[in-house]
């Protein structure tokens, strides 16, 4: 897929990964960059700078994601890309009360959920589109020390496959992002233990993101690192969690970069 000359569309576009994606599609030459996200100040500074477009959408919102889309839809007659990409991160384990289940729960899953229902039925009628869910590595692998959002990025990543399966031959392409650890607000200063092979900058992921959007492939890993986790994953599952697991013990003990 070539952004140039496309209406795309970026949750969370106000900041980190959404933000470096909204820039990079504008030097791609895209037609339209909508740049929506909750807080609707980040966004217009965002769209001002690019020439974008900006909405306010909480996309724990149902109602906000159709407007989003009928708006688009309305002012440009298509959407060819949708990146539903906004997220949060929420520390612990199944202690962690209800209300912060729920709320991760709407924004890393079920929001994906309300893009697919509002942009697909205007996709397979005007002939395709394409729709990339940031998921993350842990949605592959784990995240140690946030039992909710690996476990919501798990999610995210089997509705984006369930999606590409469904709808792959009425036209709609589907990609599923997942990196590690990205220099964002939500990454914190270090990235934590997913910054076990670096923190990469969000422009490298922009540029991961264009190259897997060419490629026309499912996964884009911009850490490609993940892709041998995975096949250590699935070739020794025990023995994988095993690993995870002393990899906890050191994140844990303070000293995750020592030999």
């Amino acid at each position: 897929m070539i952004i140039n000359d496309k209406v795309v569309v970026v949750t969370g576009g106000g900041s980190g990964i959404g933000e470096a994606l909204c820039r990079r599609f504008a030097l791609e030459g895209a037609r339209a960059v909508i740049v929506a996200d909750v807080n609707e100040f980040t966004a217009k500074a965002v769209a001002d700078e690019i020439k974008g477009v900006s909405i306010k959408c909480d996309v724990s919102r149902e109602e906000d994601v159709q407007n989003l889309v009928l708006f688009t839809e309305e002012k440009y007659g298509t959407i060819d890309l949708f990146c539903s990409n906004a997220g949060i991160a929420i520390a612990g384990g199944v202690e962690c009360p209800n209300e912060k289940w729920q709320r991760i729960w709407e924004i890393n899953v079920l929001s994906h959920v309300f893009v697919g229902r509002a942009i697909i039925p205007g996709m397979i009628k005007r002939g395709g589109g394409a729709l990339m869910i940031t998921s993350s590595a842990a949605g592959l692998l784990s995240q140690i020390g946030s039992l909710p959002y690996s476990t919501t990025k798990h999610a995210a990543v089997g509705l984006a496959e369930s999606i590409a399966i469904t709808y792959g031959d009425q036209g709609i392409k589907v990609f599923a992002l997942c990196p590690q650890a990205v220099r964002t607000a939500m990454a914190g200063p270090d990235g934590g233990v997913a910054a076990v092979d670096g923190l990469m900058e969000p422009q490298q992921l922009a540029e991961a993101v264009i190259d897997g959007l060419q490629k026309e492939e499912f996964l884009i890993l911009p850490h490609q690192e993940v892709k041998k986790y995975m096949q250590r994953k699935t070739e020794n599952y025990d023995r994988w969690l095993q690993g995870m697991r002393k990899l906890q013990a050191r994140f844990y003990a303070g000293n995750l970069h020592q030999p």
